[in-house]
């Protein structure tokens, strides 16, 4: 299964695929998950159904993976600043303001589209969830090995729990979207605390 995937997934070039992702995003934003069709992505995009489905095998995984391409340059990967806060700040300041905005109003829409669809659940979790849950097992890894987190902190389970929660709470409770300075400020009151460093 997973040589059938890399091989549709080879044909196409970087450059288009992120053309793709940037269009599927830009439909989402203008339709919302449940409206949006291969067959509308096709146009929009040039593309035959036949390459979509080839490429991407459904509307779900092409969702996902757009989403997630959103957060290439935003993941934690090559993050290595010699600390727990600095990590957690370096992952913070590369979205600015107004992509976090966009973002959180993506994800509120799609929150909404994943309760009801398995199919896009799975994917979420595939290409979306799970590889950023290891990014951030990295991270706490490294924080561990320096001495900064304990082994057996309880907290540690709950990280991207804390994390995910703080993004999307500020618009639900404050009615205001997520900005740098907020979740920076969120960061070092409730994450770093949480997992016993003070962030010295």
């Amino acid at each position: 299964m997973t040589e059938v995937a890399t091989a549709r997934r080879s044909r196409i070039t970087p450059e288009r695929e992120a053309e793709l992702y940037e269009a599927v995003l830009d439909l989402l934003r203008e339709v919302g998950y449940d409206a949006l069709t291969m067959d509308a992505v096709a146009a929009r995009t040039r593309s035959s159904k036949a390459t979509l489905y080839r490429q991407w095998g459904g509307k779900a995984e092409l969702v996902a993976k757009a989403v997630r391409h959103t957060k290439n340059g935003a993941g934690v990967s090559g993050i290595d600043t010699g600390s727990l806060k600095g990590d957690l700040h370096a992952l913070t300041r590369r979205s600015d303001d107004s992509k976090m905005e966009q973002n959180s109003a993506l994800m509120r829409g799609l929150a909404m589209a994943i309760h009801g669809n398995p199919d896009l659940l799975k994917a979420f979790k595939e290409y979306l969830i799970e590889p950023e849950m290891a990014e951030f097992r990295t991270v706490v890894q490294r924080a561990i090995d320096r001495g900064e987190v304990r082994p057996d902190c309880p907290a540690i389970d709950y990280m991207m729990h804390m994390m995910i929660g703080g993004f999307a709470a500020r618009s639900m409770l404050d009615e205001q979207p997520p900005t740098q300075a907020f979740l920076l400020s969120y960061i070092d009151a409730v994450v770093l605390p949480a997992l016993g460093n003070q962030g010295d």
